[in-house]
């Protein structure tokens, strides 16, 4: 009896495809911008140009699916912070760890604004999962004590921009690092603690 050959699925080389063009998509236009050529995304990929287009039908959506892989993975590590962290100190790890993916990211600047300002649906849920993991953070820390109470998601955002414009200078680093301890000094006045770990930093 002769058995038919299942041809193996294509499905895992995709996906790797994939993988592979948002990686370089995200530090071409980081770099680049988003007028950064397609051609050279797909080369450094190591896929022909017809394959990019399969996945991503333009510039507009290759660089949208790139930022919002790069949120998402930044957005499941809240999780991991609040597990290895007291709450505070998470929370904090997280805004610098979102100032600096704003920073490297700069080229790619005009997809933050307008994920953070469009109604779109699309961009609704991609605000949706910032808010969310930032909002998970807080919980934690009002729970424990050592933040105030009345602290919103929407303070803390408006807050953090004001840190991002710091990232557009020359030496910028230390500068952010201060203006976001005193951001977590005001979040920590009028807690049901008096705990402060301000200037903490993991390992």
């Amino acid at each position: 009896m002769t058995q038919t050959r299942t041809p193996r699925p294509k499905r895992q080389d995709a996906q790797r495809n994939r993988e592979t063009i948002l990686a370089v998509a995200v530090d071409t236009f980081s770099q680049a911008g988003l007028d950064a050529s397609l051609e050279a995304i797909a080369r450094q990929a190591g896929v022909g140009i017809g394959t990019l287009y399969r996945h991503f039908p333009t510039r507009e959506a290759l660089a949208v699916a790139a930022y919002r892989h790069e949120v998402e993975q930044l957005c499941e590590k809240a999780a991991e912070l609040a597990s290895a962290l007291p709450p505070d100190q998470a929370l904090r790890e997280w805004m610098g760890r979102f100032v600096g993916y704003v920073a490297a990211k700069r080229g790619m600047a005009p997809i933050l604004r307008t994920v953070l300002s469009s109604d779109d649906e699309y961009f609704t849920d991609l605000r949706a999962q910032i808010h969310g993991a930032l909002d998970s953070l807080l919980r934690h820390a009002i729970q424990a004590g050592v933040i105030r109470p009345d602290a919103k998601v929407s303070d803390v955002m408006q807050a953090m921009s004001g840190v991002w414009l710091v990232s557009a200078e020359r030496e910028w680093r230390d500068q952010a690092e201060r203006l976001l301890d005193l951001l977590m000094d005001g979040l920590r006045y009028g807690a049901n603690g008096e705990t402060s770990t301000s200037g903490a930093r993991p390992v």
